[in-house]
């Protein structure tokens, strides 16, 4: 692979998905032919990859094929990946990125023994007890997405977690959204502040405190039908809630997609309702397509770690390894590293002094 400055190295774990590693190949040869400012190492069984790969006009210079023969599947589990995972594409994926040969990695397996690898051999940064899921939203914001975060990595989460959630997600907002500074709300079972368990209370307070610490905005709790409002950019909740969420928001999707074309289809005049309106509905189907914003980003690594749908198809690879390239390009993993330091600082340094959270923001755009 052909060494060009600004150039961004992605490692892509080429087995693992549900449609096998020839989705994947056509994901990257999708974002080469877009992007020239992207070079792969691709993990997977060498005589596979070399055949889908390795006469690619696109990847002349730019792909690096690195065998391995395991393959982590979706029924492992995640203790067993970590104590026999070595050999693997998921793990060789992940150690590119460790080794410092690639910036992001990007995989379509596993997401527990992904979630687990990339905190084996990562590690978590210094501050953060529990990293967390980041998703993209549809909504109605100018931006189009909305973050959420924890979506799944533990089900767990007390309150300096979903504070920790709080500036993760900010900073992602920020970099991978383009928003200067974004609105964080916590999602709970009403707006009020008296409603809710007490550690989203206790939450509530903490985040309230740390918006200049963070550089975002707090918007206060919000529901379930905020997450694709124009009211708030960043859902914070834990990881059993959001995963919930994430599913059942897809599910809807493919619902209303399938229920539309049913009517459509339904009798001769609805058909022809359906050519008229061809355009108006391709722009909706673009809109709601899960495909185009797949990649759930880990949290809180030394590392960052990109988690693409299992099922996912060419454009959903392709869309995973977009999200990857920006993130990487607006060197966003230092940014996130400085701000949750310097929040953390902030925090400490305002215990001593006895003083409550601390304000005073650091400097930079992380």
């Amino acid at each position: 692979m052909d060494s060009v400055p600004g150039r961004i190295v992605i490692s892509v774990d080429a087995m693992g998905g549900d449609r096998g590693a020839a989705a994947v190949a056509a994901g990257i040869i999708r974002s080469a032919a877009k992007n020239p400012d992207i070079a792969f190492i691709v993990h997977g069984p060498e005589p596979e990859l070399s055949r889908l790969l390795g006469r690619r006009r696109e990847l002349q210079g730019r792909c690096e094929i690195r065998h391995a023969e395991g393959v982590v599947k979706m029924s492992d589990k995640p203790s067993q990946v970590m104590r026999h995972g070595e050999g693997t594409s998921m793990w060789s994926t992940v150690e590119s990125v460790k080794r410092g040969e690639a910036t992001v990695a990007v995989s379509c397996g596993n997401t527990g023994a992904l979630m687990a690898l990339s905190m084996i051999r990562l590690r978590k940064l210094p501050g953060v007890n529990r990293p967390a899921i980041a998703c993209l939203w549809p909504s109605r914001n100018p931006q189009g997405f909305n973050v959420m975060l924890d979506v799944g990595a533990d089900i767990k989460a007390d309150a300096e977690d979903l504070l920790q959630y709080a500036l993760m997600g900010a900073s992602y907002a920020r970099n991978g959204l383009g928003l200067a500074r974004p609105r964080v709300g916590l999602l709970n079972v009403g707006t009020e502040e008296h409603k809710g368990r007490a550690e989203l209370k206790v939450a509530h307070d903490l985040i309230a405190a740390a918006t200049e610490a963070g550089a975002f905005d707090y918007v206060g709790f919000v529901e379930g039908g905020d997450l694709p409002s124009d009211r708030v950019d960043v859902i914070v909740t834990d990881g059993f809630t959001g995963n919930i969420a994430l599913k059942t928001g897809e599910g809807t999707a493919k619902l209303i997609s399938d229920f539309l074309k049913e009517a459509f289809n339904a009798t001769f005049l609805s058909k022809i309702a359906a050519l008229l309106a061809l355009t108006s509905l391709k722009r909706l189907q673009k809109r709601i397509d899960p495909r185009r914003v797949n990649g759930g980003v880990f949290l809180g690594l030394n590392g960052t770690v990109v988690k693409s749908h299992g099922s996912a198809d060419a454009l959903g690879v392709s869309a995973a390894i977009k999200l990857a390239f920006r993130l990487a390009q607006s060197g966003f993993q230092d940014r996130l590293a400085a701000r949750v330091a310097s929040a953390g600082q902030a925090r400490q340094d305002a215990a001593v002094q006895g003083t409550g959270p601390a304000v005073g923001s650091p400097g930079g755009t992380s």
